[in-house]
């Protein structure tokens, strides 16, 4: 009876939450593809594959959310209309595992090789790597219209050059997806928030670690809502993409899959 009674009381935490969402405005945001970009956080095998160091713990909501899915359908919507499309990675090499204090997840990161690379001027073993992209987003990532950002070290971009790369192209709108939900991606919708960026994020096109009772994504689904100018399902988004006014950023394109 005690655990039906947790459960009677989540519940209705959980109900009441949603409640109070709904009451919170939502200034929004309106696409132009000539001041908005798609960023995308960390879609690397280590987050996203079953085989990626993580997927023990980020699986269930990477399944729940079908991140994969529709992170896929945002870059696919973005390169059709010609939208630029940026990739904020995040990598480990050598020296990074020698800093002398870690938070939390830092240290379990390290601690598991999680995105590790030889270094940052070679790519020896890095191909099907954890730090690799997910297979199945290389003829997006690997595209010559794709910017692709120095890796961020911590959650934040703060430590590379992502806002530099958005504002030398004039963009002032982002669309923010990838992983993790409440780590690397709201980190960045923190700073650009900051930067005086709009942001729309997709949450369905993210997700995160579940430890125990702590869930990543349900604290960051909060967080979302109260920070980012909107929220959109995917498929809202995809829409607002196709149906985008202004002219495009780069040569638009359809990316055909790579057999490798």
């Amino acid at each position: 009876m005690k655990t039906l009674g947790n459960i009677s009381t989540l519940l209705t935490g959980l109900i009441a939450m949603h409640s109070a969402l709904a009451q919170l405005p939502d200034p929004g945001l309106e696409i132009d593809l000539s001041d908005t970009a798609l960023v995308i956080t960390d879609p690397q095998n280590d987050f996203l594959s079953p085989e990626g160091v993580t997927w023990g713990v980020v699986g269930k909501s990477v399944t729940e959310n079908n991140t994969v899915e529709h992170i896929g359908q945002l870059f696919a919507a973005a390169k059709e209309r010609g939208m630029l499309v940026v990739v904020s990675p995040h990598y480990y090499y050598p020296h990074d595992h020698v800093w002398e204090h870690e938070g939390t997840l830092e240290t379990v990161m390290h601690s598991i090789g999680m995105f590790d690379r030889d270094g940052p001027l070679t790519t020896e073993d890095f191909e099907g790597s954890g730090a690799d992209w997910l297979e199945r987003y290389k003829p997006y990532i690997e595209h010559e219209s794709t910017v692709v950002t120095s890796p961020h070290k911590v959650y934040g971009p703060e430590s590379n050059d992502l806002v530099l790369q958005l504002r030398k192209r004039g963009i002032r709108k982002v669309i923010l997806g990838g992983m993790s939900a409440n780590l690397c991606t709201e980190s960045h919708l923190r700073e650009l928030m900051e930067q005086g960026f709009e942001v729309a994020v997709v949450p369905d096109a993210t997700a995160a670690a579940i430890v125990g009772d702590l869930d990543g994504f349900q604290a960051a689904s909060v967080n979302y809502r109260m920070i980012a100018n909107t929220t959109w399902p995917t498929k809202d988004a995809v829409q607002k993409i196709r149906s985008a006014p202004g002219d495009p950023k780069v040569a638009p394109f359809r990316p055909q899959t790579k057999t490798r």
